[in-house]
């Protein structure tokens, strides 16, 4: 055990966790950052489509893509040495089977203030026009998140967060009036004590509850896959997004020089909402081939792209987002025990919501 007390330990060393770890160092004299991989930053924060978001894909839940908005452009100034901004963005609205029509989806980004503007003619004719009704030029980026983790990790070392890598918790338990924290790192146990401790591990929220004989909270988990792509000279410089029925994303991932595809059929291999959050021993055989077929009929210059490999991640969902695909903040706290709080964030802008919290917490007099 360590001599000097911790204030807060934080259990998983994604965006979010490390975002609050920054936060909460401003207000609290030792902060403690466990994360199990091996680095920072390298599951459900590195293995996704690295989408900034700014509103516009949330044309069924008015709340997320408010956050959304509002997140933006702050997201882009305190990270703009990480974003990829070289690459234009596209959104298109399908005219078959889509939930949201060309008039709703402009009366939505009015409403939310995102700029739209209709795609140039050499981008509007890469598209079938018997699928695609109308295509945008919109405002959105990537982020790179090598660089992110990089920037992350010195500024929570110049802060002096104390970081424990390779580090598993077996357990969250009441000590008295604080909480330890039962972990193994590199096979040998260590037990830390804290006043307050942060569950931000994502899809192992309930893993961690689970082994800590606590309630578990109500989630539902995907394993889902993003193809590595490289594209044609065509598609080159471009992130493309159609919505809302026929679904696919081709977003750049800026780390590898590549671009990821999703698409809404193929992308989840399987679903489940009970058992351990985790990934089969097995990695199943990926979805590409389907859906570069299903692309290619909306977009015909994809059926040159070519296949590199697979980013594998189970996400974790509330299962009330399911139907509006909204993305909301899970925020609790004293699950279970007194100061252990539960943080779920969906997407990696809306982390400013979760810090915005703390904000007001500390400031009705909460952490003291």
């Amino acid at each position: 055990m360590p001599e000097a007390p911790i204030d807060a330990i934080i259990v998983g060393g994604g965006m979010f966790g490390c975002s609050l770890a920054r936060q909460l160092r401003q207000h609290l004299d030792r902060v403690v950052l466990l994360e199990r991989e091996s680095d920072l930053l390298q599951r459900a924060s590195r293995r996704n489509q690295a989408r900034v978001h700014a509103g516009y894909h949330y044309p069924r839940s008015l709340l997320t893509a408010l956050r959304s908005r509002v997140n933006f452009p702050r997201f882009v100034h305190d990270f703009r040495d990480c974003l990829d901004e070289s690459t234009r963005h596209y959104y298109g609205v399908g005219t078959q089977l889509s939930r949201v029509g060309v008039q709703q989806f402009e009366a939505f980004c009015e409403r939310i203030g995102s700029p739209l503007e209709p795609a140039p003619e050499r981008i509007s004719r890469l598209f079938d026009p018997r699928l695609i009704r109308r295509v945008y030029a919109v405002e959105e980026v990537a982020f790179d998140a090598v660089k992110l983790k990089q920037r992350l990790r010195d500024e929570l070392d110049r802060l002096g967060v104390d970081i424990h890598l390779s580090c598993e918790v077996q357990a969250i338990l009441r000590d008295g009036d604080g909480l330890s924290v039962v972990a193994t790192r590199h096979g040998l146990g260590q037990r830390l004590r804290g006043r307050y401790v942060f569950n931000c591990t994502y899809a192992s929220l309930n893993e961690v509850l689970a082994s800590s004989g606590l309630p578990t909270i109500p989630l539902k988990y995907e394993l889902a896959e993003m193809a590595l792509v490289e594209l044609g000279s065509e598609l080159k410089g471009l992130g493309i997004t159609i919505v809302d029925g026929p679904y696919f994303s081709l977003m750049p991932y800026p780390s590898l020089g590549c671009h990821t595809l999703s698409h809404v059929r193929y992308t989840p291999h399987r679903a489940w909402s009970e058992g351990k959050p985790s990934q089969a021993e097995a990695v199943p055989a990926s979805h590409f081939p389907q859906m570069i077929h299903d692309v290619a009929r909306y977009l015909p210059a994809i059926a040159h792209a070519r296949y590199r490999d697979s980013l594998w991640e189970v996400k974790a969902v509330l299962p009330s987002s399911e139907e509006s695909d909204s993305r909301p903040i899970l925020f609790r706290v004293d699950h279970g025990l007194p100061n252990l709080v539960c943080v779920l964030g969906g997407k990696i802008d809306n982390v400013y919501d979760v810090l915005e919290e703390i904000d007001q917490r500390v400031r009705g007099g909460w952490l003291r």
